[in-house]
């Protein structure tokens, strides 16, 4: 099964991310892991990839739909894969597309992780960390015994900066910039899931096994 997943800072991509693999044994795939895995074993691509982030620029996508491609054709993908912050752009969407075709694959479902703004917001700018042990708490959710510190250390808790409530606006308005046209262009070619992710984490999941076909029941 051949997976793509979407999903704002925030709305448990991670964690999702971590059920689908355990419960359909396919490996999670993303740009970063690839460059880092490419560059540390010294192949080809990764040394082109290395002596442009050592210079400071951006790896072009023809490098990366490259790395996806040496990636992809890997035996522990041979059942499945996710991928995950990939793609990021219509031309990335398109090039993958082709990409996959060449090894003979395709994308079986494009998830999207869907969660309301405000409540992203909520959920993003209520964090605090302990800055000396650092464990992390929430506002909310999560919250310590005494207001704004530490159970632990007993030391005032700190916000980060890019969880402040207009950080989170931004990086929100952002991904809704970059992904709302990648929507559409898997919706059009039937491969978009809309799962919900307010709720339970269970609640969560079984929605992705129904998306997937209700495989993930399986025992």
């Amino acid at each position: 099964m051949n997976l793509i997943l979407f999903g704002p800072p925030g709305a448990g991509k991670g964690t999702q991310a971590k059920f689908i693999v355990e419960q359909y044994h396919i490996p999670q795939i993303s740009t970063g892991d690839m460059l880092r895995a490419a560059v540390k074993a010294g192949s080809e691509l990764g040394l082109k990839a290395k002596s442009v982030m050592d210079s400071g620029g951006l790896v072009s996508d023809d490098l990366v739909l490259a790395l996806v491609k040496e990636r992809l054709s890997s035996p522990d993908c041979k059942q499945g894969f996710i991928l995950d912050g990939f793609p990021r752009t219509l031309a990335q969407a398109d090039a993958l597309l082709q990409v996959l075709d060449a090894i003979d694959k395709s994308i079986d479902h494009v998830i999207s992780l869907d969660v309301d703004n405000g409540e992203i917001v909520k959920r993003l700018s209520g964090r605090r960390t302990c800055p000396t042990c650092g464990k992390g708490y929430h506002v909310i959710y999560d919250a310590p015994r005494v207001a704004n510190v530490c159970d632990a250390c007993g030391v005032p808790l700190i916000q980060r900066d890019d969880d402040s409530e207009q950080t989170v606006k931004n990086r929100l308005d952002v991904y809704e910039q970059q992904t709302a046209p990648l929507k559409s262009y898997f919706d059009a070619k039937l491969l978009l899931r809309h799962v919900n992710g307010c709720g339970s984490i269970s609640d969560i999941q079984q929605q992705i096994c129904s998306c997937l076909g209700g495989i993930g029941d399986r025992p």
